[in-house]
């Protein structure tokens, strides 16, 4: 389905935008548009990959000018810019909103101005019963996407789309690569709290999730891969133990807006959700604003659900973690270096 096409990536000099990128050079694609504002981010990039499938455009997701033009002539969207870190955002959620909500806004505009064949939206398990201004807005995205669809309609020629994730392993500014830099340097690993609970996925999995949506999602779905989890106690002895380290583990708490643990799925979410084996397609509300439905209506399963969160999923053991660590390029080039 790629074959002749052109694909844009928001943020794609982001960990994430660049595993999107990258598996999407082995495709027919005829071209890949990395749309950020780092310009010596897409140098290095433009650098290292030597390859005139790729091209760069400076532009930030704030600006629907910049992102309009970026648009022209591109055939699928893979939306990834965003505000992704928790403290800073709970320290200026309005920085969160310009990017996460109002960027979100300016792509999606743009893509059915332009006549996308589909946009996806990348969002995370933290917007699911956010607690955080990070999850919030991407929560609001969400909504965005799913409202921007609805209005849109099956017969569109734009399909709106998502994705949603839990925690990608190793990708940065994570939790992953912050450990073996403290038991490079021999200090204390630090743990906010060893109970806390977070799933994991690689980013070959994210990527595969990608591509799933690009091929069966219809208007307003959000796809979810089902995952498994770990307590961030466990995560830490797992990485000391491929590193044969003996850093201790310091607590330091838990830091703003940070849930005990994340939920990829709500149980609003899973009495609707259609199981897909390895996925979960959420299907939009397509209910009308006739208020009347809402009081009259009602799901009785509802009450005999419970949502799919990291701390009922599959649980892995410090050996589970470390056989998946072991599984990414990073752990094994961080062992070679």
């Amino acid at each position: 389905m790629f074959t002749g096409k052109t694909l844009l990536i928001t943020g794609g000099t982001g960990s994430f935008g660049n595993a999107v990128l990258h598996r999407f050079l082995d495709t027919k694609v005829k071209e890949i548009r990395v749309f950020s504002r780092d310009e010596k981010k897409q140098e290095d990039m433009r650098i290292e990959l030597n390859n005139p499938k790729v091209k760069f455009y400076i532009g930030d997701v704030r600006d629907y000018d910049s992102v309009n033009v970026a648009m022209n002539g591109v055939d699928y969207i893979f939306h990834a810019a965003a505000l992704k870190q928790v403290p800073s955002c709970e320290f200026y959620p309005m920085e969160a909103v310009r990017t996460n909500i109002l960027g979100a806004e300016n792509v999606l505009s743009a893509g059915l101005v332009n006549g996308v064949n589909k946009v996806i939206v990348l969002s995370t398990d933290k917007a699911v019963y956010p607690i955080n201004a990070m999850g919030m807005s991407k929560a609001l995205m969400e909504k965005l996407m799913v409202a921007k669809a609805r209005t849109e309609g099956e017969g569109s020629k734009t399909v709106l789309c998502g994705t949603r994730y839990g925690n990608v392993m190793a990708s940065r500014g994570s939790i992953i690569p912050l450990f073996v830099k403290q038991i490079k340097e021999g200090k204390p690993l630090t743990v906010t709290d060893p109970n806390m609970t977070r799933f994991l996925m690689s980013l070959d999995d994210a990527v595969d999730l990608v591509l799933y949506a690009y091929r069966h999602a219809r208007q307003g779905d959000i796809f979810v891969q089902k995952a498994p989890a770990c307590t961030i106690g466990d995560l830490a002895e797992a990485v000391k133990k491929i590193f044969k380290s003996n850093n201790r583990i310091k607590i330091i708490g838990t830091r703003h807006g940070e849930k005990l643990y994340e939920t990829l799925l709500t149980r609003e979410e899973l009495a609707k959700a259609k199981d897909l084996g390895d996925y979960f397609r959420i299907v939009p509300d397509d209910r009308d604003l006739n208020y009347n439905k809402y009081f009259t209506e009602g799901a009785q399963q509802l009450s005999s659900l419970d949502d799919y969160n990291s701390h009922n999923t599959l649980r892995l053991s410090v050996d589970g973690i470390v056989d998946k660590l072991l599984k990414l390029d990073y752990i094994q080039n961080e062992l070679s270096a």
